[in-house]
């Protein structure tokens, strides 16, 4: 019986994926669950396993293909498969006998040009028709999908707000092109000296990402200073407790992202997305903590309704996701619905800095280096100079819907949740 190999829900609000590879080729026998395609979607590459034990007899889509939810992608016989299994066996334990099968065809498409029409999948030439788009108009549209691949999304952007994002080159009817006239700076290369390394899908993604943020959102950045003390007192004090009773490592992430937590619930404004003239305040408060890959990208991955989670439950997400980022084990769901985003950049021995906000986010919050330093300090003798342990926060927020005075208020209620940190909180 013929089995339908159809492309699964990769998680929430995921309408569609890109193929990475297929591991397997027309002919080869498969077992239910063996992992037989990568697909990427968003940031995150995933492995689809195969819902029967048979033989591949059609594949229906190639690499750099998008495909919607539900499509179906191959064809899997499972009929024989005693027979099909006795026959992989016979070719593992004769290592001398060629394997007869038959290699699934790659389009043949050049690396430089990411948004040609050889490079744009079915769907997206449907909608096109559909809409009355060009392909000339289609090459003007940046792609967030793999190597630049259009996706749906793109082009519904495109359709509903022209000026997502700036167009690269002058569009094909009457309308003035709002590229800079500015000529491009010449890029010195010494052949034999210098070299060229190509973006990776992750890293075009970034760019495309933080350009159209900065686009977007016209950034202002608040700073404060505040004493964390008796935070990093508790925490010396409390980490290998911890460690021993919770399986967990301690570290100032959760904390940091419980402060989070409680300063948005106070200023309930600063949680909000932009949609043309309207904004649109969330009601459920997740914390983006943006993280560092081996690779040098970067990848946020979301704790979920951490408004409502004590310290030991945030620790525990924040490892996990943590470890999972390491991994490359991320789920896509375990990267979606951030209302709200932190970037520790104290972590790589940063003073402050001045984040992109994370579209469709509003506000973004950056976390220094902790360090001692001599600080004046009121006690009941009066003034005196004691050794403390400081940090600078910085909040880059929207200023089409946050002013001065609701970042200001609302980097200031974070600054005084950790300031004012409850040594004696158990854990």
């Amino acid at each position: 019986m013929i089995t339908e190999f159809k492309m699964p829900k990769m998680g929430e609000s995921i309408s569609e994926a890109t193929i990475i590879s297929w591991l397997k080729n027309i002919g080869d026998f498969v077992e239910a669950e063996e992992t037989i395609l990568e697909v990427a979607t968003d940031k995150v590459d995933s492995d689809v396993p195969a819902p029967v034990s048979g033989v591949i007899t059609e594949i229906r889509f190639q690499k750099d293909d998008v495909i919607e939810v539900g499509t179906v992608l191959a064809l899997i016989d499972s009929e024989g498969v005693q027979e099909a299994r006795s026959q992989k066996q016979e070719v593992v334990e004769k290592s001398s006998v060629k394997q007869s099968t038959i290699e699934v065809k790659q389009p043949k498409t050049n690396n430089r040009q990411l948004t040609t029409d050889n490079f744009l999948s079915p769907l997206i030439i449907s909608i096109a028709q559909k809409e009355n788009l060009s392909i000339e108009e289609l090459q003007t549209i940046p792609g967030s999908g793999a190597e630049g691949r259009l996706q749906k999304s793109d082009v519904f952007n495109y359709l509903n707000n022209r000026k997502y994002p700036i167009q690269s080159k002058p569009i094909s009817d009457n309308r003035q092109p709002t590229t800079s006239s500015y000529p491009k700076p010449k890029i010195n290369f010494v052949e034999g000296k210098d070299r060229i390394v190509e973006m990776d899908r992750m890293r075009k993604m970034i760019a495309d990402h933080m350009v159209y943020s900065k686009q977007t959102s016209p950034h202002v950045t608040s700073y404060i200073e505040v004493d964390v003390t008796n935070l990093v007192n508790w925490r010396n004090e409390n980490k290998d407790k911890f460690q021993e009773k919770h399986n967990e490592k301690l570290t100032f992430t959760p904390v940091f992202v419980q402060a989070v937590a409680k300063a948005v619930a106070d200023f309930p404004m600063i949680n909000v997305s932009v949609d043309e003239k309207n904004i649109i305040v969330h009601n459920d408060i997740n914390i983006g903590m943006a993280t560092a890959l081996p690779s040098g990208n970067l990848i946020v991955p979301v704790v979920k309704n951490a408004n409502e989670k004590d310290l030991v439950a945030l620790a525990k997400d924040v490892n996990s996701l943590a470890e999972a980022s390491r991994n490359n084990k991320l789920k896509p769901e375990q990267i979606q619905g951030s209302t709200f985003t932190i970037s520790n950049v104290g972590t790589f021995g940063s003073l402050m800095g001045t984040p992109i906000i994370n579209q469709p986010e509003v506000a973004i919050l950056a976390l220094g280096i902790i360090k001692k330093r001599p600080e004046v300090i009121t006690t009941e003798k009066g003034d005196e100079i004691a050794i403390r342990s400081m940090m600078y926060l910085s909040l880059s927020f929207d200023h089409r819907v946050v002013d001065g005075f609701l970042g200001g208020s609302f980097l200031r209620k974070v600054g005084d949740y950790l300031e004012q940190f409850d040594a004696n909180t158990t854990i």
